[in-house]
């Protein structure tokens, strides 16, 4: 379908959205740097690297990188330990409300009229 609607960066959200809405889809790259300029409003301009980091790598893999199963492996390849993503975020729940959190503003949802 991707290919077909000459959408092959974007994700799937995007290709939903220009078949049912007509929106313009973004590629991956573009909503992720759209989704930092909102994390950076929330951390005062400096947004948690693991956010940053885990970002970089849903423009390399795709929406498979937020995958829940997906974050900690992510934590270990990026801090090293909890402890470390701690320091960065926070307690663990903090973690998970953010990395939860900061996907609304990856993905927003579409005005439509």
């Amino acid at each position: 379908m991707r290919k077909f609607i000459n959408t092959e960066k974007s994700g799937l959200f995007d290709v939903l959205a220009h078949i049912a809405y007509a929106l313009e889809p973004l590629i991956q790259e573009e909503r992720a740097g759209r989704a930092i300029a909102v994390i950076s409003t929330i951390f005062n301009s400096n947004p948690p690297v693991f956010l940053s980091f885990v970002l970089a790598h849903y423009v390399c893999v795709g929406v498979k990188a937020l995958d829940q199963t997906k974050l900690r492996p992510l934590l270990n390849l990026k801090d090293g330990s909890i402890l470390d993503a701690m320091a960065d975020l926070g307690k663990p729940d903090e973690i998970y409300q953010v990395l939860t959190g900061f996907q609304k503003d990856l993905y927003p949802l579409p005005a439509v009229a």
